[in-house]
């Protein structure tokens, strides 16, 4: 397998729902004409406590500061595993699990964290820009390593980036964070970007005007009925979105594409207080256990905490699963 450390230099932010206001027009415009301001990688999330951004520098330069937004301090590098030289395709994919032993455990080893962003057609791995020597370091024995450039894979070496490694500490043992796994069903699709202005009307309403109530971080029970959860990307033309299923039932169900078996999915919720960025360990604390079971997932990492995504079918082995790993490392 190859790993590419893709073009992006991407910047984490949260906007605060009481702010949406302010950005409902940078965000109509990285969501529908993202040719005009030249943004190449974006995601917006909504949970119940924010919206978490993920985008490029180009995108970055479209959303000015204010009181509601927090923006994480570093600077955050794409890498993308790619099977056989082949890229990101309209198939969909299997989700995290496949990544957990080669990219994701190593890297937690090795004391560097990471967020993950899985959509429709790949897995997205984010590590902070000045962590990459050591990622190049920890993972060049598994994989050939490829960095684009201008739309070129120019070959990495550990020795290319030699001058910048320093040996990490020892990581500490991961914290073992509560999970949650809410009753709300959710859908994993794609829309075909000639069809996106015919849902926009729809994705306008659903993002912008069906509002709960916010809630502050950390604030939540540990057993939830139902949970607000709305995922959309648009990265290097393909589009992905996470819905719950009742919204999916508002939009035209010929424009959305789903797997073949229309699987739907529930939620794994990673954290009983805000996780920050500085924690390694948390993706693998779920990835680890699930990859083990063969039980594929998504995974999308938020400001405040962590979202992963199973077959609705196994959510009962899944929490099983979880609750036993905690068990263990009390």
């Amino acid at each position: 397998m190859d790993l590419h450390i893709l073009e992006h230099r991407v910047r984490v932010l949260s906007l605060a729902r009481r702010g949406l206001w302010l950005y409902t027009h940078p965000l109509l415009k990285l969501l529908f004409l993202p040719q005009r301001c030249r943004c190449k990688f974006f995601s917006l999330t909504e949970t119940p406590e924010d919206y978490t951004i993920m985008l490029d520098e180009e995108g970055f330069k479209e959303l000015p500061p204010s009181e509601f937004m927090q923006v994480a301090d570093s600077t955050w590098l794409v890498l993308s595993v790619v099977s056989n030289g082949r890229e990101p395709s309209g198939c969909q994919a299997t989700g995290v699990t496949k990544i957990a032993r080669s990219v994701i455990a190593p890297l937690a080893e090795h004391h560097v964290s990471v967020l993950m962003l899985s959509t429709y057609q790949t897995d997205f791995i984010l590590v902070r820009e000045r962590d990459l020597p050591v990622v190049i370091h920890t993972l060049a024995g598994e994989f050939d390593i490829y960095r684009e450039e201008s739309g070129e894979c120019v070959p990495v070496t550990c020795d290319d980036v030699s001058n910048g490694f320093l040996k990490p500490k020892p990581a500490a043992s991961p914290t073992l964070h509560p999970v949650q796994s809410p009753q709300t069903r959710f859908c994993v699709l794609t829309v075909a970007p000639d069809t996106l202005p015919a849902i926009a009307t729809m994705l306008i309403d659903v993002l912008f005007y069906s509002h709960s109530p916010p809630r502050e971080a950390g604030a939540g029970s540990q057993d939830l009925d139902s949970i607000t959860f709305f995922a959309f990307s648009l990265i290097e033309g393909y589009i992905s979105i996470v819905m719950d299923a009742e919204t999916q039932k508002r939009f035209p169900s010929d424009l959305l594409l789903t797997s073949s078996t229309g699987e739907l999915w529930r939620m794994v919720r990673i954290g009983g207080q805000p996780l920050g960025f500085d924690e390694c360990g948390i993706v693998a604390q779920i990835a680890e256990p699930l990859a083990a079971a063969d039980i594929s997932a998504y995974y999308i990492s938020t400001f405040n905490f962590d979202h992963a995504l199973v077959p609705e079918d196994g959510i009962a082995e899944v929490i099983q699963l979880l609750q036993q790993r905690q068990e263990s490392g009390r």
